[in-house]
């Protein structure tokens, strides 16, 4: 929905229908999820409206939307360009 970014920072809101998400994932660097509406099943806990949670980088992360569907907030640290070798 939307994204934007800095020197050093990315964020980027994403919103999923009931039941669908990204999948499993695990990102190279910390990122935290606010909830912004619906509700959203990280890693089987799940956060409402409101809510928000640091994962770890290089811990895995599932993303479900919740039965209203999920709007959610994610910012990290911005990633570097990506080298070819």
């Amino acid at each position: 929905m939307w994204g934007d970014a800095t020197a050093e920072l990315n964020a980027t809101i994403l919103e999923w229908p009931p039941g669908d998400g990204p999948g499993e994932t695990v990102s190279q660097l910390d990122v935290v999820y606010v909830v912004l509406a619906g509700s959203l099943l990280l890693n089987g806990e799940e956060l409402r409206a409101g809510e928000a949670r640091i994962i770890a980088r290089g811990e895995p992360r599932t993303l479900v939307a919740g039965p209203d569907g999920a709007r959610y907030l994610t910012a990290h640290r911005r990633r570097g360009l990506l080298q070819v070798s």
